[in-house]
């Protein structure tokens, strides 16, 4: 809801089937997720709960519509919500893919810049610093909201906070083109031919009686 309210304003807040949408979109997610209905609406409860969303009811409004409270409940600005919401989406990542990837939601004046305010969120134990990866220039940063643990090899910058919102890693799933193994499509039948071949000639014993003829 983050990435919406920023990115397409005129579609925010977000009815119920917007939201499933949003969640289920193939492009900008890491990973990829498939959220039924009923999942959705069960989070959106759990994090209005909390109050880190709200249901919005406006005259006009044939549903119920729902915008994020994170940034009230945090304190954040447009800058920070914007980070930790792409954490939230993809993952840990690096300051320059930090800077890349939230030029749709708010602008930032240079990469300093951005350092310093993931240096700020994991103070205020919203996020922390990874540890480079062989062959990578710079570190990593990932999110604290949704309960990360801090990796024992990596330096941490900040503490983790309270998950959101309880969300079930199980609904987490990668996308790929086979199905499932316990989905496959069965094997056809192979036909007993036996059984068929007994049939047709029972059948044509039956036409050659009623035709008063016999086979020597």
């Amino acid at each position: 809801m983050i990435e919406k309210a920023m990115t397409t304003p005129a579609n925010y807040p977000m009815s119920l089937n917007a939201v499933v949408v949003a969640c289920n979109q193939v492009s900008n997610r890491e990973p990829i997720v498939e959220f039924s209905e009923v999942e959705v609406e069960r989070i959106l409860r759990g994090l209005a709960d909390d109050g880190l969303a709200k249901m919005v009811h406006r005259p006009g409004d044939r549903v119920v519509k729902y915008r994020q409270a994170l940034d009230e409940q945090l304190g954040t600005n447009p800058q920070e919500s914007a980070l930790l919401a792409v954490l939230m989406l993809r993952g840990p990542q690096t300051p320059g893919e930090l800077r890349q990837r939230t030029a749709r939601y708010v602008e930032f004046t240079s990469l300093p810049q951005l350092e310093e305010i993931l240096v700020d969120l994991g103070g205020r134990g919203l996020a922390q610093r990874l540890e480079r990866r062989p062959g990578q220039k710079e570190s990593r940063y990932q999110e604290l909201l949704t309960g990360a643990p801090a990796d024992t090899a990596e330096e941490a910058i900040g503490l983790p906070v309270r998950e959101a919102a309880g969300i079930d890693s199980s609904l987490f799933v990668k996308r790929s083109s086979a199905p499932p193994p316990d989905t496959a499509p069965a094997a056809p039948a192979v036909p007993d031919l036996a059984v068929e071949l007994n049939e047709l000639k029972r059948r044509f014993e039956e036409l050659l009686d009623r035709l008063g003829e016999t086979i020597d």
